[in-house]
């Protein structure tokens, strides 16, 4: 099964507003669009430091510096971003309302 990545608009322009977050948001896309992730746990075995937070996972990107919300549906292999944060965006925590 594919994996689907929706929307890799997201990344772009964050990376368009946040040029050093641009290749650790490539690379993360272009391992999570060759993977299929069936549970929090094979998120983890990829990236350790993923955390689930709700209904979304949390992605570290750019040596914590940024945050990455995801939603994953684990049945159907699609990961939906939600949210990309910076470290201080992602502390106010606000965006779990969004």
């Amino acid at each position: 099964m594919v994996v689907r990545v929706i929307s890799r608009k997201a990344l772009r322009e964050f990376a368009d507003a946040h040029k050093d977050a641009e290749t650790p948001l490539d690379d993360w896309y272009r391992i999570a669009k060759r993977l299929r992730w069936t549970s929090i746990v094979d998120v983890r075995r990829t990236y350790p430091h993923a955390d689930a937070v709700g209904e979304f996972t949390i992605f570290n990107i750019g040596g914590d510096k940024y945050r990455l919300a995801t939603r994953i549906n684990f049945q159907t292999g699609k990961v939906y971003i939600r949210h990309m944060l910076t470290h201080e965006e992602y502390s106010r925590e606000d965006w779990k309302k969004r």
